[in-house]
């Protein structure tokens, strides 16, 4: 009887060309100034600054059309530390996972 070696299929890198910027659906803080444009900033319940989200809970400063930050080189020190493929990121991924094929 022969057997049928399995071979696992590596997962697909994270990249911006695979991203569906899931990470642009979270409450982002501002807790720096970074230059965020008055436009894209909103307070909380609790009268802090946070960026500014939509009604479909997507940030006011992520481009629709090519999924990419508008305002990248002013974004918010937690948008600057969340990694790209670090544990956070999969995590989140892992939320949208119809985004993924």
């Amino acid at each position: 009887m022969k057997t049928i070696p399995v071979h696992q299929i590596p997962q697909p890198a994270v990249t911006c060309s695979t991203c569906a910027a899931c990470c642009c659906q979270l409450e982002v803080m501002l807790i720096t100034d970074t230059g965020v444009p008055e436009r894209f900033i909103d307070t909380d319940e609790w009268g802090g600054e946070v960026m500014l989200r939509l009604d479909d809970g997507w940030c006011a400063a992520l481009d629709r059309d090519s999924m990419r930050c508008t305002i990248y080189e002013k974004r918010p020190l937690i948008c600057r530390e969340f990694e790209m493929g670090a544990p956070e990121c999969i995590e989140e991924r892992k939320g949208i996972a119809t985004a993924y094929r």
